[in-house]
């Protein structure tokens, strides 16, 4: 299956302008919706991320995950359980180890839909990097903390500052238009996105120690966070889960990114969209993208170019507008974000994974 590609230009040209939504506009709108129900993903172009950005920032990010561990570890802040600076591979654990409900249903999908089990933590490193401006106040501080650079990297702060921001403003054009699809207000997601913890959250995975095919570089997961988006890797190796269960290996064009439906959207729509399943696996196709890095002496390093998008921290999740009259909408009971992130990180390992790609 084919992911569509929503082109982001003419919305944004509407918006911009202050014209009129016209019958073809509120189509797209309506697409936009309805995939993100349907496969929880969605490919997007738009005209201000460039596949130029993209590589700007994967190329810094290539250089940085291929220091000496002990250079990384500079930047490793576990007391603020990782939620900023270096996570070391070995850390993050996959919720589908730790979570009983969640093995049960990953069992009962058809033998070829079924995840790869991973045998312990995710071999991959991930840098976190706050994007967007922070609450004065908040009772959630932890989760607002200010970010660490590292030593060496002048151009570190300008790179993940810009490249997170130009795919914060691609996300609230998808928020926007997914809500009027939903037959919301167009800011029913994106006023209560301000000011959350935003995290920038490349992931960084060894291919030369770790270029064996079904090795598991994210275990099978969902994420906690609002949406969450990617530019393109350069090795393969997502898959994701439909909602009728279907396994689905994701292919971003260049120029494209990737969207993807957590946890805190699902409690907004009380569950009309539900947090999306993935894993990162390295498969046949991963290995033709190694051999071809090692043929043009490019880094072996695999980067996801990989942000979360949060509702802030104070506000409150519930099922919102229509939502609010779903069947399911008892399942999703008034809870603040802070407090909503804080539960799920308590589930795994370090209270401070994110899961992600």
């Amino acid at each position: 299956m084919e992911l569509p590609v929503i082109d982001l230009e003419p919305y944004l040209d509407v918006v911009s302008g202050g014209e009129a939504f016209n019958p073809q506009l509120k189509t797209i709108c309506s697409e936009v919706s309805r995939t993100l129900r349907e496969t929880g993903a969605l490919l997007i172009k738009d005209p201000r991320c460039s596949a130029q950005d993209n590589d700007r920032f994967i190329d810094m990010m290539e250089r940085y995950f291929q220091q000496p561990d002990e250079f990384k570890r500079l930047q490793e802040r576990p007391k603020l359980h990782y939620q900023v600076g270096v996570t070391p591979e070995g850390v993050e654990v996959p919720r589908s180890l730790v979570d009983e409900e969640m093995q049960k249903k990953l069992k009962a999908l058809p033998k070829e839909c079924q995840p790869l089990t991973p045998t312990g933590p995710d071999p991959k490193w991930r840098y976190m990097w706050r994007v967007g401006p922070r609450p004065s106040t908040t009772k959630f501080q932890e989760l607002n903390s200010e970010p660490v650079i590292p030593e060496g990297f002048p151009e570190w702060k300008e790179t993940m500052d810009l490249w997170g921001s130009k795919m914060i403003s691609a996300i609230e054009a998808v928020a926007e238009m997914a809500a009027i699809g939903f037959g919301l207000p167009n800011d029913a997601f994106t006023s209560l996105m301000k000011q959350g913890p935003h995290l920038l959250a490349p992931t960084g995975s060894d291919l030369k120690r770790h270029g064996k095919v079904g090795t598991v570089f994210a275990g099978y997961h969902y994420d906690l966070n609002f949406l969450t988006i990617h530019g393109r890797s350069r090795f393969p190796g997502l898959s994701i889960w439909l909602r009728n269960g279907k396994k689905v290996e994701v292919k971003v064009p260049v120029g494209c990114l990737l969207i993807q439906t957590g946890k805190q959207i699902e409690w907004l729509t009380a569950g009309e969209c539900i947090a999306g399943m993935h894993e990162v696996v390295v498969n046949n196709r991963t290995l033709d993208a190694i051999k071809a890095a090692s043929q043009e002496n490019r880094s072996l390093w695999r980067v996801s170019s990989t942000l979360f998008s949060h509702i802030a921290s104070d506000a409150v999740l519930k099922p919102l507008g229509h939502f609010a009259q779903s069947p399911l909408a008892d399942s999703y009971p008034p809870i603040s974000a802070g407090e909503f992130v804080e539960k799920e990180l308590s589930v795994i390992n370090l209270k401070g994974n994110r899961g992600g790609l």
